[in-house]
């Protein structure tokens, strides 16, 4: 029964495998390291590259919820230290900046 399982797997295209199936099939393949670090469109990337296949890409422009996060951090320091020097018109207009970010990483998940 395992053989049909893996034949299976491989068959199935990358979009619609699992994470855990694609750490499977990277870690069968040499040239991709920290696969068990990597999120699923991080490893569908990595596979993609080591096969050599061309990808034309997303239609749509994919958002990176790491990079929001960060700049969403920084925006909070900025808007403490705004808060701490009483000029509160700055601090709400980087709350709203803040708040607007963090829409875009849920409309993103």
């Amino acid at each position: 029964m395992g053989k049909k399982k893996e034949k299976q797997a491989k068959e199935k295209p990358l979009e619609k495998m699992t994470a855990k199936e694609l750490r499977e099939v990277a870690l069968g393949l040499e040239g991709i390291v920290g696969v068990h670090a990597m999120n699923k469109t991080e490893l569908i990337a990595a596979i993609k590259e080591a096969k050599g296949i061309v990808d034309e890409g997303p239609k749509k422009k994919a958002v990176d919820v790491r990079a929001l996060k960060a700049k969403i951090r920084e925006l909070r320091a900025r808007r403490d230290e705004a808060k701490a020097a009483g000029n509160n018109k700055l601090a709400d207009a980087l709350r709203r900046r803040i708040s607007n970010l963090k829409k875009k990483t849920r409309r993103a998940a």
